[in-house]
């Protein structure tokens, strides 16, 4: 599945985020894998997606600079594909 900015995502269940200095550590409890978000802004869309319809209504309302979007949406891109992130409507 290709990452979607028009579709909804949401944090997978079995992840836990954990604040750092840099951003916060990603643990996923199901395939042991970790991720560092290595911005807070990052961390803030992450933890908001689930109250947007979309990625892109996410980033709208996100106070993120738009010339940041495309590397913020790559790196959501790589979580969606590491099941940290799954889309609405699909069960992890």
């Amino acid at each position: 599945m290709t990452f979607d900015s028009a579709v909804a995502y949401r944090l997978h269940e079995r992840v836990a985020l954990r604040p750092e200095p840099f951003g916060a550590l990603a643990y996923h409890y199901g395939n042991r894998r970790l991720n560092f978000l290595r911005a807070p802004e990052l961390v803030a869309l992450v933890e908001s997606l689930d109250s947007y319809d979309s990625v892109r209504d996410a980033f709208d309302a996100a106070d993120i600079d738009p010339g940041r979007w495309p590397s913020f949406e790559k790196a959501l891109a790589s979580l969606a594909a590491s099941d940290f992130l799954v889309a609405e409507g699909i069960d992890p």
